[in-house]
Parts: structure tokens; C-alpha cells; sequence
């Protein structure tokens, strides 16, 4: 796609313009949840179906180890990570998702863990704005990214891993899927305001026309949140469809990340080791992959800290976890770009 020119009008979110959208998806059965990328689901599709259903299955359905010495182990792993080539010293990562998912707390909870406090990194609405089915305004204006610490101690102490921030989907008037596609491309400058009606060329202030490799985006998370999985529309369904289209078409890997789990399951609310117990969990996953035309093994769930003001080891568990599962897939991609230079520390996977 070419950037020299700016895109037609119409070149927006919910209407694409020459985007060469997928097909549209055909409406799954009524009696099962659609299949995602050859797992079907196993959990009834509403709740008429579901009333028989059990609440929480016996076992888990992915094992997590809950103990402080698996979290210490993971924060060191995390801390101590290094990108896969010297090309890119820090893995960069994008953030996509609704406007409310819970971007901007994403990026300050896993923050929160390794500063061992509560801390508001990336600037953020409330919290009960934020979980306001059909918020409309996004708090985050600006392509913003946030270099994560290993502690907040030493202020030194940088960990190869930077989150991006940028406008939710949904805003009348901001982030096109052209401009979108420029910010992994690594055209976009820092603090770039998007605009429907200024989009992102060659003229633009701070544009980078030959971006590095460090410059780019290595993975793109998209984040959702739970209880608005059935809320929204087709529209968004089909703008996230092609968003996974064309930016798997750049080579870029995609997981995501389902926030605000405890507000579809009471006691998972009261105990988030038994997220992975939880078929109401577990539903809104399934949903969420065919949400996002992705399979269930590349969702993770959790939840941010947005009322807190200490720490929960359950709560830092998920997030680590989540921050593990994203840099397995900036490692896949890093390592299948033919420009770089592996490192002689790093094995062939």
C-alpha cells in the first residue's frame, strides 16, 4: 500500500473503501458457536443452552502454576528477556482494540508488577467509563509508546520490550486502517495525532520514510473485553476480519488479550485462579476468537488493575502471562525476517 498519497475519503473504519475486504463471514449455526481455525467451541452459544450447562468445569482447561515461585520465575524471565537479533534490541508491540477495551490499563498493570506498586503509566479514563457499554471517546489521542522497567528502583533498568498505544477503534473521527497499517509499517512519529481528514503520508510531520527494523511493530495484540464481546457490531467484526487480513499479509503475528473477565463470572471475579475453570470464561473466549477470526489458543484472558492500590498475585500471574504469550510471537516473527542478525546466544527454534 502506498503511503505518498492520502487515501480516499471514504478510506475509514466501517467503510474501507479499496481495502479489498474478506467476504463477510457466514452467520453460524444456531445449535454451536462458530469453529475458529479448526477449534470448536464446546460451550452452548446462549443462554437458553446454556441453563444445563455447568457453571465451572472440575478441571482446567490450561494449567497455570499459581504459586509466588512461579511468578518470580516469570517476572525474571520477562525482566531478562532479549529480542532474538541485534536489529531490533527491543521488541515493539502494538495495541489494537475498541475504544474502552482496556488498552491504556494493559500497558500501566503490567507496568504495576514490575514496579511492585499500583502506578497509572499510560494516562487513563475511568473505570466505570471505561466499562460503559458504547463509550464512544477514546482517552488515548496520540501514538504513544511506553518503555516498560524492570523495577522502579533503577530507573536504568530498561526491559527490551516497548507497548504502543494509539486511538480505539470506533472514533467518527481518527484512526483509518491505512494510518493504522503506517504505525506497523513504523511510518507513524511519536505523538502523532490521527485524523480521519489528515491521514498519514509522506508530508506528514515526523514521517519515517525508510524505518528500521526496530522501528516497526514485531506483534500486534488486539485487546476486547468480555462483556461487550455480543455488543459489538457487525461493523467492528468486519473491521477487525480485515485488520487481520492485511496485517498478517505484512508477516506480523497477532495474539490477544480479553480484559475485564470478572465481570462475566462471579467467582472468577472473587478468585482468578479459577479463570481457567470458568466455562462463562472460557465462552467469551470463544467468542472473542470468532470475534476476531483467531483461534482460542492465541486469546488470553485478564484482568487490569483499574481500583486497586495493591498488588494481587493472581491478577500479576495472568498479565506475566500475558506478556510471556506476546513475546513468543515477536521471537516468530523476528526470526523470519531476512534482514537481521541473529544473535550467536540464540538456537534455532
Amino acid at each position: 500500500m502506498a503511503f505518498g498519497k492520502p487515501p480516499p475519503p471514504s478510506f475509514q473504519f466501517g467503510s474501507l473503501g479499496n481495502a479489498s475486504p474478506s467476504p463477510a463471514p457466514a452467520e453460524p449455526d444456531s445449535k454451536a458457536l462458530p469453529e475458529t481455525d479448526g477449534e470448536p467451541s464446546t460451550v452452548p452459544p446462549n443462554a437458553s443452552q446454556s441453563a444445563s450447562w455447568p457453571t465451572f468445569q472440575e478441571s482446567p482447561w490450561r494449567q497455570v502454576d499459581w504459586s509466588e515461585e512461579a511468578k518470580a520465575s516469570l517476572m525474571e524471565s520477562i525482566r531478562s528477556y532479549k529480542t532474538t537479533c541485534d536489529s531490533a534490541p527491543a521488541a515493539r508491540v502494538l495495541l489494537i482494540g475498541p475504544v474502552g477495551a482496556g488498552k491504556s490499563s494493559f500497558i500501566s498493570s503490567v507496568q504495576s508488577v514490575f514496579y511492585g506498586r499500583v502506578v497509572n503509566r499510560a494516562m487513563m479514563r475511568s473505570s466505570s467509563s471505561s466499562s460503559t457499554i458504547g463509550s464512544s471517546a477514546s482517552f488515548t489521542k496520540k501514538l504513544q509508546s511506553y518503555q516498560l522497567y524492570g523495577s522502579r528502583e533503577r530507573v536504568d533498568e530498561r526491559m527490551a520490550l516497548v507497548l504502543s498505544d494509539m486511538v480505539g477503534l470506533g472514533e467518527t473521527n481518527g484512526l483509518t486502517l491505512h494510518d493504522t497499517l503506517a504505525v506497523i509499517k513504523g511510518h507513524v512519529p511519536q505523538g502523532h495525532t490521527f485524523s480521519a481528514c489528515c491521514p498519514v503520508v509522506s508530508d506528514t510531520a515526523g514521517y519515517v520514510k525508510e524505518p528500521s527494523l526496530a522501528e516497526k511493530v514485531h506483534c500486534v495484540v488486539f485487546v476486547v473485553s468480555a462483556p461487550e464481546i455480543s455488543s459489538y457490531s457487525d461493523t467492528m467484526k468486519s473491521t477487525f476480519h480485515q485488520l487481520r487480513e492485511l496485517i498478517s499479509a505484512l508477516g506480523v503475528h497477532q495474539v490477544a488479550v480479553l480484559t475485564h473477565v470478572d465481570k462475566v463470572c462471579p467467582k472468577t471475579a472473587s478468585d482468578l485462579s479459577q479463570v481457567y475453570k470458568s466455562s462463562s470464561v472460557k465462552q467469551a473466549m470463544v467468542q472473542a476468537g470468532a470475534l476476531l477470526n483467531m483461534p482460542v489458543s492465541s486469546i488470553v484472558p485478564v484482568k487490569n488493575y483499574c481500583e486497586e492500590l495493591e498488588l494481587e498475585p493472581h491478577k500479576d500471574m495472568l498479565l506475566l502471562t500475558a506478556l510471556d504469550h506476546i513475546l513468543q510471537y515477536v521471537d516468530l516473527h523476528l526470526r523470519d525476517q531476512p534482514e537481521i542478525h541473529q544473535r550467536a546466544d540464540c538456537s534455532s527454534p
